[in-house]
């Protein structure tokens, strides 16, 4: 197998890595073919709470006995792997292609008072453990303990029965059996059997019974789609009428109004959206920031489109650590896109400090995400759990934070710079900012802001619920249609959305509408976090230290990031509309 680098080298680190990032490393178990009576190898991954699924530790951190059968070592063959915690360590158990075992003991375990108090506390805590034979998880219970709580039970006896198709492997079933009580200073035997067995399971097919369409595909789901569709077609055209005939009746005014002579035009009320055409493409405040933001949401937007594509195409779920190898080599070969609109926005803006622009716009999403990893780390280290990042991967992750994404970012900077950055405003920006007049409360940018990520929250949060329980419960999420259906929805929802909170505030004459676009659908974020709180207090069992930080803490990032993504889409739709208005009325 593929070997992962100790203290890899700058350049060669990050083209290494990038070449593991795809989940097509192919070790020779993995090819899986097997020859009669070929050895099939039995990997123990981890062990950690069932309510806890991503507190994980090593098996072996139990005090469980390995088999006689020599050791075989496992490398980390993707980047996604290594991140997920995945430990996988040979068991020891000697078993064959095709070779029945029958019950036999394979080790014997010398239980003293720690060894028990270790089962004991893994017992009260509801541990459980993976394995995987052939790629194919399997899943069982250290013990149990009795209905008062007071005598503790390991499963002692492994009954795995594999389903084989030709030469290959299609199905894995584990029975644990052999209740033994734990008494110190006793020795407990630990013994397995195999049974193979001829399958009609495809080998394309061996996954699927880890599915689970009557939850995935309920009527719910079907409704929750069906009813943000309606939504979107309801507010489309609520949208197209109100404006449609809103801007009709603007244009007749404006043009009423060049006709009056310049008495008349002093004595008239002019009011309305035209009275901000010189300041409202007037750069907007912070503008550095402003645009590495647009720059990284488009980015995100354009990773999750190509991510649900390829999980549309590939069953990623099949492979451990791909989904998260493949947003990781989707995001560094996207970032001349991140590059591009941030820097022509902020060209466009007269911004001159464009290097500072890149190097914010580039680091932006990867220091959030690996700031709050950093954090994380440090309670899993401390908690001996298999989630701890080690130091090869920190450093082939930094490798392709800088040799790969920055320069990609920079080729996209000066694209932008060249190619677009020149601004082409439909008016003439004045010298000196107009006033702003005072308006009603609910016009306010602020309560704007706080209103706009409503609908947009409204149209996901069904599907929300969905994603959180495949990421943080046991189940595979796979209908990735629907969640290309719900990333459209999201996006249509939101553009229409902010056109409408910016009509209203141009109409306020209030020009600082760039970031009340971007902002009224970030606010899609504060929504969504609120939502996992809900969902963690009444939905799931988690507890401890690790579990909870790990949860907020990338819950965090995963609605920053939505936030961003939601708040560029918004940007750029308005800054459509807006450009459009102003480019078909009349301007002195």
């Amino acid at each position: 197998m593929r070997a992962l680098p100790g203290a890899p080298g700058v350049a060669a680190a990050a083209a290494l890595w990038l070449l593991l990032l795809l989940p097509r490393a192919q070790a020779d178990e993995h090819e899986h073919t097997y020859q009669d009576k070929e050895e099939v190898v039995l990997w123990m991954n981890t062990v950690g709470p069932y309510h806890n699924r991503q507190e994980t530790y090593k098996y072996f951190s139990l005090p469980f006995c390995v088999g006689s059968k020599r050791s075989i070592g496992h490398y980390h063959e993707t980047l996604g792997e290594a991140l997920q915690g995945v430990e996988l360590e040979f068991s020891g158990l000697d078993i064959k292609f095709k070779d029945d075992v029958m019950p036999a003991t394979y080790c014997e375990i010398d239980l003293d008072k720690e060894k028990r108090d270790a089962f004991v506390y893994a017992i009260k805590n509801h541990y459980w453990y993976q394995m995987y034979i052939d790629d194919l998880p399997i899943w069982g219970i250290v013990g149990e303990a009795d209905e008062n709580g007071e005598d503790y039970y390991l499963w002692t006896y492994k009954k795995l029965e594999i389903g084989f198709n030709g030469n290959r492997i299609v199905d894995v079933n584990l029975t644990s059996e052999g209740k033994v009580k734990l008494v110190p200073n006793t020795k407990i035997q630990m013994s397995y059997s195999v049974k193979w067995k001829k399958s009609d399971v495809k080998f394309e097919d061996r996954f699927d019974k880890y599915l689970d369409p009557s939850f995935f595909q309920h009527r719910i789901h079907w409704f929750s789609i069906f009813n943000s569709f309606m939504m979107v077609i309801f507010l489309v055209g609520l949208v197209s009428m109100i404006l449609m005939r809103t801007l009709r009746k603007d244009y007749a005014r404006y043009s009423k109004e060049e006709e009056m002579d310049d008495m008349d035009r002093d004595l008239g009320d002019e009011y309305g959206w035209k009275q901000v055409h010189g300041d409202v493409f007037r750069p907007s405040s912070h503008p550095l920031i402003f645009s590495s933001l647009i720059g990284s949401g488009c980015q995100i937007f354009a990773v999750s489109f190509i991510v649900i594509i390829v999980a549309m195409i590939e069953d990623l779920y099949t492979e451990r650590g791909s989904m998260l190898s493949t947003a990781i080599f989707v995001y560094a070969a996207t970032s001349p896109v991140n590059g591009y609109f941030g820097g022509s926005l902020y060209a466009r803006q007269g911004g001159r400090r464009w290097i500072k622009q890149m190097f914010i716009g580039a680091f932006l999403i990867p220091a959030m995400v690996c700031g709050t990893a950093f954090f994380i780390n440090f309670i899993a280290i401390y908690y001996h759990a298999s989630r701890a990042i080690p130091f090869g991967t920190m450093v082939a992750v930094c490798c392709i934070c800088f040799f790969v994404i920055l320069p990609l970012n920079l080729v996209g900077t000066i694209l932008g710079r060249n190619l677009s950055g020149q601004p082409n405003f439909p008016c003439r920006v004045n010298a000196v900012p107009r006033p702003i007049p005072e308006k009603k409360w609910f016009m306010e940018p602020a309560v704007i802001v706080c209103l706009g990520g409503i609908l947009p929250f409204g149209s996901i949060f069904i599907e929300m619920y969905f994603i959180f329980t495949s990421f943080w419960a046991y189940k595979i999420y796979y209908v990735y249609g629907f969640m290309m259906l719900v990333l459209v929805i999201l996006c249509i929802v939101t553009v229409c959305v902010t056109i409408v909170c910016t009509y209203f505030l141009l109409n306020a004459e209030d020009y600082r509408w760039q970031w009340t676009s971007f902002l009224s659908a970030a606010s899609t974020a504060i929504y969504v976090y609120m939502y996992s709180f809900y969902y963690y207090f009444f939905k799931t069992k988690m507890y401890g230290l690790f579990q909870t930080s790990f949860y907020f803490g990338y819950m965090a990032v995963f609605s920053t990031a939505l936030g961003i993504m939601c708040g560029a889409i918004g940007y750029m739709g308005t800054s459509a509309f807006v450009r459009k208005i102003y480019t078909n009325v009349k301007i002195d």
